[in-house]
């Protein structure tokens, strides 16, 4: 080879400097530290003011970010960062994937009850695809939320108490007013609902061959208009599970499985219909909006006597909640 063939590579091989080392790693921890602080307070059961219950139903939605907080402290080769990342996103993912897994149920011999919940939103509610949808499904009671005077007579010309005749109803103005239909014959019972805020309309169902039921159309105020001192007050108003009946609460409880109060609730003896046959994390708010659904704050709670079958959410024109369908088995005897 003479000279003039030789070629000569040159170059420098560069590594990434301190400054962008330490960028990364502080973008890293920007992301890890309020993830692991939403998981702290999520894990204590610590009780929020107003912009804390409103935040922590984005909890599902912070899981899935602990994730992406882990991912970014790993590429970034920020172990105590990714460590405690890690932490979070295994503490929040605990609470939040039971919900879309079906739990175990022990099989009930008795009876079938069809329940539908919805907030017809003041009143406001397309009610004919509501009975159409009452025609197709055939529940054997309907909770209703924010029934007003006008929502009554509405659902009356669409012909409800032809398919459920029997009634326990609360109409009220604006936001404030409930009700129950039913297939059965139901004695109402006391009120336990706080006397400021939302009725919460409570009856006794007698169904043929089956133990009572006790059954309420639930609804505490919006802990974000009405405050969350009331708020509390009407979850903690609701009735044990367990005792001479089964209790049945459906509603709209403006609660998640993230909210202390309502998992004190669940405290009381109840399951989550939803979240017993893995559906817990079916938003159901906001419906009929520009964005999809984010939220799940209408619920069934059950006695853990009965058998969840089936849960559904259904969207009705002109409200801002779905409408929630629970397919249920009673147990034979209260035994």
């Amino acid at each position: 080879m003479v000279e003039s063939d030789v070629i000569e590579v040159g170059g420098v091989i560069a590594t990434p400097s301190r400054d962008n080392r330490r960028a990364r790693r502080r973008l890293a921890w920007f992301l890890v530290v309020p993830c692991a602080a939403w998981a702290l307070f999520q894990v204590a059961g610590l009780r929020f003011g107003v912009l804390g219950v409103m935040a922590s139903t984005a909890t599902p939605y912070v899981a899935v970010g602990a994730l992406v907080a882990v991912l970014a402290a790993a590429l970034a080769r920020a172990r105590a960062a990714a460590v405690v990342g890690l932490l979070a996103a295994v503490g929040l993912l605990a609470q939040v994937t039971p919900r879309a897994l079906a739990a175990d149920q022990a099989p009930a011999a008795g009876t079938s009850l069809r329940v539908l919940s919805i907030n017809v939103m003041m009143g406001g509610a397309d009610f004919g695809a509501l009975l159409d949808l009452v025609r197709r499904l055939r529940p054997d009671v309907l909770s209703v939320q924010e029934l007003t005077p006008w929502a009554v007579n509405a659902l009356e010309r669409e012909g409800l108490e032809q398919i459920l005749p029997y009634t326990h109803l609360m109409p009220r103005p604006a936001a404030t007013g409930g009700g129950l239909y039913s297939r059965f014959p139901l004695t109402v019972l006391p009120d336990f609902a706080p006397g400021r805020g939302h009725v919460m309309p409570y009856a006794r169902l007698l169904i043929p061959g089956a133990p009572p039921v006790d059954i309420a159309a639930v609804h505490p105020v919006n802990p974000v208009k009405q405050g969350t001192k009331q708020w509390r007050a009407g979850m903690a108003s609701m009735p044990a599970a367990g005792g001479d009946a089964i209790r049945i609460m459906a509603g709209d409880f403006n609660a998640t499985l993230d909210h202390p109060e309502f998992r004190q609730v669940l405290g009381k003896g109840y399951v989550d219909a939803a979240e017993a046959v893995g559906a817990g994390l079916v938003p159901t708010w906001p419906a009929n909006w520009s964005t999809p659904p984010m939220i799940t704050i209408d619920h069934v709670l059950v006695d853990p006597r009965v058998q969840v079958l089936a849960v559904d959410a259904h969207t009705i024109r002109d409200t801002d909640h779905r409408a929630l369908f629970t397919d249920l088995r009673l147990p034979a005897s209260l035994s």
